[in-house]
């Protein structure tokens, strides 16, 4: 009978699973049924629009070439009419010259007959009849101005659809996620040299099949990309995957979307629990910050024998300050001198990173792990459940690395950030310097229950970073050092159950295998 249940349960959840995926298909071909009126109607008009560009740049070569044309017509024209009014002049000047020629053939006198005919001859030589070229200036062909539209007409009768370029392949196996970048790769099933550009979309979801229609974010866009390859930088990875597709482009359009791709983009995101931190401490979404008028106005004192033995955290001057108490259900929330917070998230198993990154104007402040069970009037690094690196700016500097009431101090300079590193598996909690990723310690730990991060700020302020990938020379880092023994330096705890080295290391740790917990 069990057996036929569960046969049946996932008879069940394979039904589920496969009425979720028709149901996803079905909306995405309802979707692609309502794109494609659009995208037809978009056309159309892109269509018209071209053609009447086209009406356009005819109608203005008309209208220039007709310009031409009159313009020859003028200057011809004007040459042949001045031309013809000088053969006028001329014609009328030798027909005056004609008749007088023949009234002097009837001169009787010899003297005056002389006298005429030299007048005659004068005129002869300087008749205009004489000096004009009887050639016309400009022809009556106007054919050099004839246009031949054979070639186009032919071209414009072959005018076709400009062939889309195809769908690009993204090659899944060379893509890259890595220290919060994303490279996507992708290539042209057949060469085509008319493509201009690329354009890459992509978005965040924690849906690890196809992309839905309705997803959880609309789709980022890169455009004009050159190459087939791109890299996505200085990401936050908030969800557990990204969708990518790419698109390839000519001059004049684009192509159809690759199949999409579902890239893993897991990182350890969590926030401040303001239920849990101290009343002068101000929690907003990524950052926490001391607020000395927190919690003043009710009649509520910190009795000073629950402080008693807690010097190592320093304290603003000792006032008459009255704090509201604790609200019901959140008997955790930190008081007296222990101005802490913990982190919303716990950490159960696995590997994850965050980076801290204090005001420069801080005076004290710790960054570690801590167990759920910290009691309220508890400092980090002052427990045998609470792990931390501590800073220290106020009247003496001091850089440490704290455990169960000892301290480490460090001979390093303090970092402008900080990265911190737990593998909870193993058992190990280790702190770098964001920047140049450094080790600064590494504590060895039996963790014998889930732990949260923690924060200590006191007259300052400190910035959280989180959906972080753990950065690719740390992971390097770690193989190297998961391979040796334990530190050469350790803090005994006092509680045998929770066993715990604290380990510095300049460059690589020597290693003494005895020193193992």
């Amino acid at each position: 009978m069990d057996s036929q249940k569960d046969a049946l349960q996932r008879i069940i959840a394979t039904l589920a699973n496969k009425n979720e995926e028709l149901q996803n298909f079905i909306e995405t071909l309802n979707h692609t049924l309502d794109r494609v009126q659009v995208n037809s109607t978009q056309v159309v008009s892109d269509l018209e629009e071209e053609f009447d560009t086209l009406y356009s740049i005819l109608d203005e070569m008309k209208e220039s070439m007709t310009n031409t044309i009159k313009q020859e017509t003028v200057r011809k024209s004007h040459e042949l009419q001045n031309q013809q009014t000088q053969s006028t002049n001329a014609l009328e000047s030798a027909e005056e010259l004609l008749e007088f020629a023949n009234n002097a053939l009837h001169i009787t006198d010899e003297g005056e007959f002389t006298k005429a005919a030299k007048q005659i001859k004068d005129r002869v030589t300087m008749a205009p009849a004489f000096r004009l070229t009887m050639k016309p200036k400009a022809t009556d062909n106007m054919t050099h101005l004839m246009v031949d539209f054979i070639q186009e007409r032919q071209l414009l009768q072959g005018l076709k659809f400009l062939p889309v370029p195809r769908a690009p392949e993204i090659v899944l196996e060379d893509c890259l996620v890595i220290d919060n970048e994303v490279t996507v790769t992708w290539r042209i099933p057949v060469e085509d040299s008319k493509i201009d550009h690329y354009i890459l979309e992509y978005r965040k979801t924690n849906h690890e099949g196809l992309p839905r229609v309705k997803d959880e974010q609309c789709w980022e866009v890169v455009d004009n990309i050159k190459t087939s390859e791109y890299t996505l930088q200085g990401l936050r990875f908030d969800t557990k995957f990204m969708n990518f597709r790419v698109r390839a482009c000519n001059k004049a359009a684009a192509g159809d979307y690759s199949d999409p791709v579902t890239l893993e983009t897991r990182a350890f995101n969590f926030g401040f629990d303001s239920t849990s931190s101290h009343l002068n401490l101000k929690v907003e979404d990524r950052s926490v910050e001391w607020d000395p008028q927190g919690g003043k106005g009710v009649d509520t004192k910190v009795k000073g024998k629950e402080n008693k033995g807690r010097s190592g955290t320093p304290s603003p001057k000792r006032t008459s300050v009255t704090r509201s108490p604790a609200p019901r259900g959140a008997r955790d929330r930190f008081t007296g001198e222990s101005y802490t917070v913990l982190g919303d998230t716990s950490i159960e198993s696995g590997q994850h990173y965050w980076e801290v990154k204090p005001q420069k104007d801080c005076k004290s402040y710790s960054v570690g792990l801590a167990y759920r069970n910290l009691g309220k009037f508890d400092q980090l690094g002052k427990t045998n459940t609470t792990w931390c690196i501590h800073v220290n700016n106020w009247l003496q500097n001091s850089f440490a690395a704290k455990h169960n009431n000892k301290a480490k101090n460090l001979d390093v300079p303090v970092p402008d950030s900080i990265g911190v590193y737990c593998d909870f598996d193993r058992g190990q909690l280790s702190f770098y310097n964001a920047e140049n990723k450094q080790l600064l310690h590494t504590f060895k730990v039996r963790f014998t229950q889930p732990v949260v991060p923690a924060f200590m700020v006191w007259c300052g302020g400190l910035t959280l970073s989180t959906g972080l990938q753990i950065p690719s020379a740390i992971r390097s880092f770690q193989k190297t050092e998961n391979g040796l023994g334990g530190s050469n330096s350790s803090i005994s705890p006092q509680d045998p159950s929770v066993a715990c080295d604290i380990c510095f290391y300049d460059k690589l740790p020597s290693v003494d295998s005895s020193l193992m917990p």
